[in-house]
């Protein structure tokens, strides 16, 4: 599955770091509140077998939805259990052995504040970049923080789509679509919003679309 580069900016769900008992019931609130193109499971350090049982149960979730699931980090196990793809880190595996093992599935890669990052791992097969974090974050420390321009730059002279990550909430997003970002990964603000993760959706795609009109 390979992305078409969207026509405006979506949102891309990432799961917070523990999951609650009744987090499939909050995940389908999310996702039927709204458009939302993709859901990232990152749970870090979680055992395989403990995996599997999560993906057992969230998957069908989402892509009963005509969502892209993701799993972080582990592209052998992605394919090995139906999801749509696999994002992976500078840590965790090189793009173009992930590209490998994901066969035609959707492979995404971190590459934090670097456009150079971010050319290697589209010459490594690599269906989107993530660069950030643009804010302070509330479920994952960055090594770094990225700059806007860095996303505005790729935006304007790169054909592959771009996440931007970290911190990003309804209140902070406008400067990150109006720099061209085909994607917004969140977590914090859906799954933590006060009025439940529909809601936090909600919220999210009304402040997208006010700064797609800006």
């Amino acid at each position: 599955m390979r992305p078409a580069l969207p026509p405006a900016c979506r949102l891309y769900l990432i799961t917070p770091p523990v999951l609650a008992a009744d987090f499939p019931r909050a995940l389908a609130s999310a996702l039927d509140a709204g458009d939302v193109a993709a859901v990232q499971l990152r749970l870090k350090n979680a055992p395989a077998a403990e995996l599997e049982r999560v993906i057992g149960a969230l998957r069908p979730i989402v892509q009963s939805r005509d969502v892209a699931f993701i799993l972080n980090d582990d592209p052998a196990l992605a394919r090995r259990t139906g999801c749509d793809g696999a994002h992976v880190g500078q840590t965790d595996m090189p793009a173009r052995e992930a590209r490998k093992i994901l066969g035609d599935l959707t492979l995404g890669v971190t590459c934090h504040n670097s456009r150079h990052l971010a050319m290697e791992a589209g010459e490594a097969g690599a269906d989107y970049v993530a660069f950030g974090a643009f804010y302070p974050s509330a479920t994952k420390a960055p090594p770094a923080m990225a700059e806007i321009e860095t996303l505005q730059i790729w935006a304007g002279t790169m054909e592959l789509p771009c996440v931007a990550i970290g911190g990003i909430t309804a209140e902070n997003c406008a400067p990150l679509v109006r720099a061209g970002a085909d994607f917004l990964a969140v977590s914090h603000a859906v799954w933590a919003h006060p009025q439940g993760p529909a809601a936090g959706v909600r919220a999210m795609l009304a402040a997208m679309e006010a700064s797609n009109a800006l």
